[in-house]
């Protein structure tokens, strides 16, 4: 996968949504924030514009419609998000990221529970190797 420019937390939020609502008019993208009067549409519109000039969406026109649909995956955006800040923010060490995302974060019973069972199923895929 080619390396895509980061993005900026309005237009992680615009993805996000345009993730779920993939295709999706601007009009649609916009009725879908938690809080629409927060982001004008034309905010929204020149998010769109940016993520598709980024390389994460893409867009036909439909007679006077612009329609954008996703062009990466949400797992791919994540992956290269947290591995560019576990670089710059820790030097490539992730201990000091789970670290704080475990002792900071409020992780609840059940979310240490996964997390037991994903170490352990981590440890036997390492020793059956």
């Amino acid at each position: 996968m080619a390396k895509r420019p980061a993005l900026s937390k309005g237009e992680m939020v615009v993805a996000r949504l345009l993730w779920d609502h993939s295709p999706a008019t601007v009009r649609q993208i916009h009725t879908a924030l938690p809080s629409p009067q927060d982001m004008d549409f034309s905010t929204v519109q020149t998010y769109l514009r940016r993520l598709e000039t980024k390389g994460y969406a893409s867009s036909v026109l439909q007679g006077k419609t612009r329609i954008y649909s996703a062009k990466a995956k949400a797992a791919a955006v994540v992956k290269a998000t947290v591995d560019e800040l576990v670089s710059r923010l820790f030097g490539g060490s992730t201990m000091p990221l789970m670290r704080h995302l475990i002792e900071e974060r409020s992780v609840s019973a059940d979310e240490l529970s996964e997390l037991r069972q994903l170490i352990e199923r981590l440890e036997k895929e390492r020793n059956s190797e």
